[in-house]
């Protein structure tokens, strides 16, 4: 009995100690990349290999060459892409993550040879719960099947206003209940678990009583937002594998930055107020609410000195603004290094996504 408490107080303390503090920066990376194939020569298997990357994520639209994909062919080659990606890693245990909600928001399209008509949530809102479980435990399934063993969903906004273009026009909200919101978002959670796929709540602290887009620039919630949007996430806080924090702007949270940024938002409400000790993920770093407002290398030290685990850098959305990995930790190094950036906030950040993984 008592070497087994020695092993479960000390344990993990030397496994961290273990690990290279390079290691432990890559670990917090989700990086997206141009590939359909993951050979040992490819930057990204280079990437994965040398800077430990934690996470990467797959998209089927190619913004460089709209008429190539992007990662996203078919059945089989996604299959393969997946197998060599996990190749890639010291322990095959790579994030592998999609956008997979339903409605407009799944990458694994029919047109690839996959399903593809999963319903948009407010659709689902409107079923029993045994064909809400089957819908969703057919969506594990299929990405279990290409090894896809993250799906950044479910979406737990609030329906609350209509001249929301993100979230309530296209149908991503299960509805305007936060305890029916965070209902059908457990079965969701259920569901992928089933078949070994981790998942994340999004948008915290609530997308869903926005009217802009945080993909193409500023959007102030101030005025707009309702701490009822809070809910679900309280709800489920000791269910949820990630939570993703949003860009959106609210004076009353924090004056002075977005959510994402915020270390009133994410530490301060979302950990401390709300008792959240999971994984937290950015939404994408290169989004236009943070890219056209704040530098790269001010990004990556408010993001992590805010509380985040995954810093999510999609390369997806501007060609002009593709970051290597390379340059992302040499970035995030030197910030440490000067002092910018808090050496426990890395190792904080470690050891959540470690027992993330352990979920696997």
């Amino acid at each position: 009995m008592i070497k087994k408490f020695f092993m479960m107080i000390f344990l993990p303390t030397l496994t961290l100690n273990a690990v290279t503090f390079e290691q432990k920066i890559g670990q917090m990376l989700m990086i997206g990349f141009y590939g359909t194939s993951a050979p040992k020569e490819s930057q990204i298997c280079k990437d994965i290999r040398q800077h430990h990357i934690g996470s990467v994520i797959l998209f089927d639209y190619n913004t460089i060459d709209k008429r190539r994909p992007k990662n996203i062919v078919d059945k089989k080659q996604v299959l393969r892409l997946t197998r060599q990606l996990q190749a890639c890693s010291s322990n095959g245990k790579l994030l592998i993550a999609v956008d997979q909600e339903g409605g407009r928001v799944q990458r694994l399209k029919s047109k690839y040879g996959f399903y593809g008509k999963f319903p948009k949530a407010s659709d689902v809102a409107k079923m029993n719960r045994n064909q809400i479980k089957s819908i969703y435990e057919k969506m594990s399934a299929e990405l279990k099947s290409v090894g896809i063993n993250y799906d950044l969903a479910p979406v737990v906004d609030l329906d609350i206003n209509m001249k929301n273009h993100v979230i309530h026009g296209l149908g991503r909200s299960f509805g305007e209940d936060p305890q029916k919101v965070a209902e059908y978002a457990s079965i969701f959670i259920d569901a992928m678990h089933q078949n070994g796929i981790l998942t994340s709540l999004k948008h915290f602290p609530g997308h869903g009583s926005s009217v802009g887009d945080t993909h193409k620039g500023f959007v102030d919630v101030t005025k707009l937002w309702r701490e009822v949007e809070l809910e679900p996430y309280r709800l489920l806080k000791a269910k949820a594998d990630s939570v993703m924090v949003a860009h959106v702007f609210n004076k009353s949270l924090d004056a002075k930055y977005p959510a994402s940024l915020s270390y009133k938002t994410i530490t301060g409400l979302l950990r401390w107020k709300l008792g959240y000790e999971g994984v937290v993920i950015t939404d994408d770093l290169q989004m236009g609410a943070i890219g056209k407002r704040y530098r790269w290398r001010d990004t990556l030290q408010l993001a992590i000195n805010a509380g985040n685990d995954i810093l999510l850098i999609g390369n997806q959305l501007n060609p002009k603004s593709i970051q290597s990995t390379k340059n992302v930790v040499q970035t995030i190094k030197y910030l440490v290094k000067t002092g910018k950036i808090k050496t426990k906030n890395i190792d904080m950040a470690y050891a959540r996504i470690q027992r993330l993984k352990a979920k696997l």
